[in-house]
């Protein structure tokens, strides 16, 4: 009965495929179903389940869940609002002055504005609604093909994911903080070391090297396969003038740019909260708006309708998920997880490769949020038992998550992309047309790997005795079982 929580990913993964329903909506009933199925059988008992109610009151009082709305108002807001539109428009202005060809100037915008609108839209969704309304079809316009077009609305989309202080990495902090306490009680408990908890600054850190290398290499790949230095990639663009800029629009944009960045370092830095920096871009966008005078009474019911279906949806696949790991707990499949890991053979970089191609697998059904909610909390603990640099682990997770949702056909904002195209997308081009900057990941995820130096952070890696070792694999796994029982 200890793997009946992997049927039951595995029932989610088919159903969600098969349906098209909301995660949610799945995650509850298959835990239910499930659930019925243990106490049928008498592997837990009723009071486990009783005990969620509290369980969800417990979870909602974290003060990090208050950044969800905020980030998710910020997001309505620059999809509805036209400041997406004028900083595309005044970024391919000053790439043409800056004599980039034409064509090259705005794909060079359009990556740029996601890269600083995409950690404030919240997800890779909103991005991907954000960007194919504002950059995709004038790309398309300019007689560039739907693949590439394509293709590059998809990388923008996901730089969300990498780049802090995104909502996916605020969550994806906070679960690494969970799993880096259990691991380190787990690991003082058998052998006798300590560690400093990693905390969101942490990750944040961790993550801005390799950000800013894959920016520069998306750029860089950008501006070649459009300047014919790859024939292969290159796109037949036609002549179009560049839009004229007005002061007006150039004002607002270095203003916004300026607002962007200052928040998001101070975020990055440690200098503002998630939720503080979160409640201010949202009051400021509001009140451009209302400055601009393009903040009408329609379009705010827009964006509040938005928010509010959102945030709906991402607080109900919270509890779902919340309901869903407890029934999985309860069969025991995270003990039975942690120990099939712990006793694997050879050294603990063995089980992170281990790790991380669970977790690009599971990608290809769960978005960013499922992930870090469902599978995070199972697979990453016995991981930092094995390999303590917890910021490293994330940044690899990051990369891995990012990496799966552009892989086609079926990587997330693929799919994303696919569903909001107005035209048919050929595989195969939407595949070559991937390509480099698929090879640009797997050589930043190669690069960390192989330095993991190169992060910006104070611990060093150094690895926990292997799981080989008798003694210390039978003490982790009796403070796991203590950890993890359920009723706890």
């Amino acid at each position: 009965m200890q793997t009946a929580g992997l049927w039951m990913l595995l029932s989610v993964a088919i159903l969600m495929m098969a349906t098209g329903l909301p995660a949610w909506i799945l995650l509850i009933g298959v835990a239910l179903f499930f659930s019925i199925g243990g106490l049928a059988l008498g592997t837990f008992t009723l009071p486990l389940l009783t005990a969620m109610p509290a369980r969800l009151l417990g979870l909602l009082e974290h003060d990090l869940l208050q950044a969800l709305p905020l980030y998710v108002f910020m997001g309505a807001l620059l999809n509805r609002l036209p400041l997406a539109d004028i900083l595309f428009r005044v970024g391919t202005r000053m790439f043409a002055r800056a004599g980039v060809p034409r064509g090259a100037d705005m794909s060079l915008a359009g990556l740029s504005l996601g890269t600083l609108l995409a950690p404030m839209n919240g997800s890779v969704g909103a991005s991907v609604l954000m960007l194919a309304r504002t950059v995709q079809p004038k790309l398309d316009a300019a007689g560039s093909p739907a693949e590439q077009s394509a293709a590059l609305t998809c990388m923008a989309s996901t730089m969300g994911i990498i780049v802090p202080p995104s909502l996916v990495l605020i969550l994806l902090g906070d679960a690494m903080l969970r799993a880096h306490t259990e691991a380190v009680n787990a690991s003082a408990f058998a052998l006798g070391t300590t560690a400093r908890i990693i905390n969101t600054q942490d990750i944040f850190h961790a993550a801005l090297v390799p950000a800013g290398l894959l920016l520069a290499l998306c750029l860089l790949i950008t501006l070649a396969k459009l300047m014919g230095r790859k024939p292969a990639f290159s796109l037949p663009l036609q002549p179009i003038a560049p839009e004229k800029i007005n002061w007006r629009e150039m004002l607002i944009a270095v203003c916004t740019t300026l607002f962007v960045v200052a928040l998001m370092a101070g975020v990055a830095l440690g200098y503002l909260y998630a939720v503080e920096a979160a409640a201010t871009g949202g009051v400021a966008l509001f009140w451009a708006g209302i400055a601009s005078r393009t903040m009408t009474w329609p379009l705010l019911k827009n964006v509040l309708r938005d928010t509010m279906a959102v945030t709906g949806a991402l607080f109900a696949l919270l509890m779902a998920a919340t309901m869903f790991t407890l029934v999985v707990r309860a069969f025991g499949t995270d003990r039975w997880v942690a120990a099939q890991l712990l006793g694997m053979e050879g050294s603990a970089y063995m089980t992170l490769a281990v790790v991380l191609g669970i977790l690009a697998i599971t990608a290809f059904v769960l978005d960013a949020f499922e992930m870090i909610f469902v599978v995070i909390p199972i697979v990453i603990p016995p991981l930092l038992m094995q390999v303590p640099d917890a910021p490293w682990v994330a940044v690899l997770t990051l990369l891995i998550l990012q990496t799966s949702f552009l892989i086609p056909p079926f990587g997330y904002a693929v799919m994303m992309v696919r569903n909001r195209a107005p035209h048919h997308l050929h595989t195969s081009k939407l595949i070559t047309a991937l390509l480099p900057y698929l090879i640009a990941q797997l050589v930043v995820l190669a690069a960390v790997i192989a330095f993991p130096n190169m992060l910006w952070r104070e611990a060093k890696v150094t690895l926990a005795p292997t799981a080989t070792d008798p003694a210390p694999q039978e003490s982790l796994q009796e403070m796991l079982d203590r950890q993890q029982s359920p009723g706890k």
